[in-house]
């Protein structure tokens, strides 16, 4: 009897899997796609906000580009063209037809702008999220920039947990996830995250700020752990591509993120050649190939 049932359990389970409706864990995991996929910033491919940018992507070898909001100057919200549903409908389809991915929305223009201090910053959240959710992406990039420093400014911290509360309600009715990016320690960062204090605000660590700091990066990661950081921007400042970087052993990074339990999106920043910074696509794709070869 108990043969009769395995074989008929086996038939059906054959069945389902004929059907797609069942898949063993490895299938699942190559449905999954990549453990690690590799993006390059619109912005850093002097490409900000324009349909191009797909393209020389493509040309790049990367797997996706991280779409910016435009800059903020003294407008009461970002230059965004993806506020009309015709841009936006020619940005998703130009992914789709070269088979690339939008990991991410970004907030760049807070790098120069205070987002403690700037007025208005409530509507500069709702419209990136807004357009998160027409876009039907998950992730948007905060960086609190020079003049939201922490480190150099820990006075703005009660007004950046403030509005990074609100901006957490914001993002989990909407289901979507804002990463910040800090100057701070790890061990500071996570004591901040915890006084948000919501799961819609997470971290977007960044590589160079550990380097740069003279800190450990992968004591850094390991202290911010899996569930903290939503993604990562894999680079370090200028000067040489990453595989030419004695300060990144990338290999063991990968080890690291390995360790911890970790997959996502690596979004390649800047790390170009100081003796030839504007030479987009000399400087990408080096750093994307290699990535690739490391992680892919």
């Amino acid at each position: 009897m108990n043969e009769k049932l395995n074989r008929r359990q086996f038939i059906g389970n054959a069945a389902m899997l004929g059907a797609g409706l069942l898949l063993p864990a490895t299938v699942q995991a190559m449905m999954k796609g990549p453990r690690y996929r590799i993006a390059v910033c619109d912005w850093m491919i002097l490409k900000r906000q324009k349909l191009g940018a797909f393209q020389l992507t493509k040309e790049i070898g990367a797997d996706g580009v991280e779409v910016d909001m435009g800059g903020l100057g003294d407008r009461p919200t970002f230059d965004s063209k993806l506020s009309d549903p015709v841009i936006r409908k020619q940005f998703l389809d130009k992914a789709a037809e070269l088979h690339l991915q939008i990991p991410s929305i970004a907030m760049s223009g807070f790098y120069a702008q205070s987002f403690a201090e700037r007025p208005g910053v409530e509507k500069m959240v709702q419209d990136c999220i807004d357009t998160m959710v027409q876009m039907k992406v998950r992730i948007a990039f905060l960086p609190l920039g020079v003049q939201g420093d922490l480190v150099q400014h820990p006075e703005l911290r009660p007004a950046i947990v403030e509005r990074l509360k609100d901006a957490g309600v914001r993002a989990r009715k909407a289901g979507v996830i804002i990463g910040v990016e800090t100057a701070l320690p790890a061990a500071e960062e996570v004591k901040l995250l915890d006084e948000i204090n919501s799961s819609s605000i997470r971290s977007y660590f960044n590589f160079s700020n550990a380097l740069q700091a003279g800190r450990d990066l992968h004591q850094e990661l390991r202290t911010l752990g899996r569930k903290r950081i939503c993604q990562i921007h894999c680079t370090d400042t200028d000067g040489v591509w990453l595989q030419n970087n004695t300060r990144i052993n990338m290999p063991l990074v990968k080890k690291t993120l390995d360790d911890m339990g970790w997959r996502g999106w690596l979004v390649i920043e800047r790390s170009r050649d100081a003796n030839d910074p504007r030479n987009v696509k000399s400087n990408f794709s080096a750093n994307t190939a290699y990535l690739k070869s490391v992680f892919q």
